[in-house]
C-alpha cells in the first residue's frame, strides 16, 4: 500500500510552510547550533501513527531531538535515539539520517492515563529509564552507542544530560509542539546549541541563561516566525552565522517486499495457520511509520509455496 500524506483538511499545519533544519555558528564560531521547523514532519508522524495529543508530544519530542542531533551527520550516516523506561510510555525508538529523513515509534500506544492531563509534563509517563544514542557512521567499522540513565523525564533536558555525561560537551535543547483546540499539530520545532572546544565558560553560562528565557518555539513558528528570524532575534548578542540548510521529513524506507520477507520468516506452523484461518486480507504494519500492507489469500498461498519449496 502506498504511503499517503494527510489532506490539508485533516491537519492544522500551514500548507505553505516548509520544514527545514538550519545550522549556524555563533560567539566567534565557538558555539554551534541548529534550529528546526519540523511542523509538517510531526503532523505527518501523528497522522500516520494515529496518535493522540499525549502520544504525539512524547514521540514528537524524540523526532525533533533526533533531527537536531542529525545536523552533524553526513553522507550515509545515521543515528538512533532510544528510550527504555518503566513508565506508561514504556519506551520509544527514533532514527534520523544525514538526508533529513526521520522515522520511529512509541512502544505503547495509546499511553494509559489515570487522570486528565493538567500540563504537558511527561516525567510521570517516562518514569525511571535509560536513554541511548547509537551512531551508525559510514566511515566507522561498527556502530557506537552511548547510554545514560534518564535524570529528568523531560527529553530536552535528558538529551543535554546525555551529551554532558557521555561526551562531556555542554549542550542545550529546546523542543516544542503547538496544538490547536482540537488537538491537532499547528507547529513544531526545536533548537540545539553546543559548545565547541574553544568556547569560553562565561559565554556558555550566558547562553544557558538565554535558552531558559526563550519564548515557545512552537508558538513562534505558529505565528509564522521563520527559524532564521527566531535565532537572529533571540540570539543576536552572540552574532549567529548560518552555514547550512537541509530539508527534513517523516520518511520510512519500508516497502512491500520487506514486509513480505517478514512473513516468509515466520515459523512454518504459524505460516500454515495464517494460510488456513486468515483473517483476510492479512494486515501488517511497519513499526517505524505504521504504513499498512495488506495480503490476500492468493498472496499468502504464494508465500507459503515459496517458503516450503525452499525447505
Amino acid at each position: 500500500m502506498e504511503k499517503k500524506r494527510p489532506e490539508a483538511s485533516q491537519i492544522a499545519v500551514d500548507t505553505n510552510r516548509q520544514d527545514g533544519l538550519h545550522t549556524f555558528l555563533m560567539a566567534g564560531d565557538t558555539i554551534r547550533g541548529a534550529m528546526l521547523d519540523g511542523s509538517w514532519m510531526i503532523a505527518q508522524m501523528g497522522w500516520n501513527h494515529e496518535l493522540g495529543v499525549l502520544e504525539t508530544l512524547a514521540l514528537g519530542h524524540a523526532y525533533l531531538g533526533a533531527c537536531l542531533m542529525s545536523a552533524s551527520l553526513k553522507g550515509n550516516d545515521r543515528l538512533r535515539l532510544q528510550v527504555d523506561c518503566t513508565g506508561p510510555i514504556k519506551g520509544l525508538v527514533v532514527e534520523a539520517n544525514a538526508a533529513g529523513a526521520v522515522r520511529g515509534f512509541l512502544k505503547n500506544v495509546p499511553i494509559p492515563i489515570d487522570n486528565p492531563l493538567e500540563d504537558f509534563n511527561l516525567a510521570p509517563f517516562f518514569g525511571a529509564g535509560f536513554l541511548s544514542v547509537t551512531r551508525m557512521l559510514e566511515d566507522a567499522k561498527q556502530p557506537f552507542t552511548g547510554r545514560v540513565m534518564m535524570a529528568h523525564g523531560r527529553l530536552a533536558k535528558d538529551l543535554a544530560h546525555y551529551y554532558l555525561t557521555s561526551e562531556q560537551i555542554p549542550t542545550a535543547f529546546s523542543l516544542s509542539i503547538k496544538f490547536d483546540t482540537r488537538g491537532r499539530v499547528v507547529a513544531a520545532g526545536g533548537l540545539f546549541l553546543q559548545a565547541l572546544p574553544d568556547a569560553e565558560e562565561e559565554i556558555i553560562k550566558k547562553i544557558e541563561t538565554q535558552v531558559v528565557s526563550l519564548p515557545s518555539i512552537g508558538v513562534s513558528l505558529a505565528e509564522k516566525t521563520s527559524p532564521k528570524d527566531f535565532v537572529q532575534s533571540h540570539l543576536a548578542d552572540f552574532s549567529p552565522r548560518f552555514v547550512d540548510q537541509r530539508p527534513v521529513e517523516f520518511d520510512c524506507h519500508c516497502n512491500r517486499d520487506q514486509i513480505r520477507s517478514v512473513l516468509k520468516m515466520l515459523p512454518p506452523g504459524e505460516l500454515k495457520d495464517i494460510q488456513a484461518n486468515g483473517p483476510f486480507p492479512l494486515e501488517l504494519r511497519c513499526h517505524h511509520c505504521n504504513t499498512r500492507y495488506l495480503f490476500d489469500q492468493d498472496q499468502i498461498d504464494r508465500i507459503v509455496a515459496v517458503r516450503f519449496a525452499q525447505n
